[in-house]
């Protein structure tokens, strides 16, 4: 469980704004500098860990399990 101090620390992902005319390479360090942290940020009041699963299923898949 995060702190309040934590969960303030955390970028909102509606902040971030990154010139799409740049190259693909820029873009990608331009988010990462204003994210900070791309596996946990927040939007609005919801805090997002992003991690990676060991079993292979993508997001996708487990999105389309839980509507099934």
């Amino acid at each position: 469980m995060l702190t309040e101090h934590e969960k303030d620390g955390l970028v909102d992902i509606r902040d971030v704004s990154v010139d799409k005319t740049l190259p693909r390479e820029q873009r990608i360090a331009e988010f990462v500098r204003q994210i900070k942290n791309p596996y946990r940020f927040k939007c609005g009041g919801i805090i997002i860990n992003a991690r990676f699963s060991s079993d292979g299923v993508s997001l996708e898949e487990r999105l389309q399990a839980l509507i099934r």
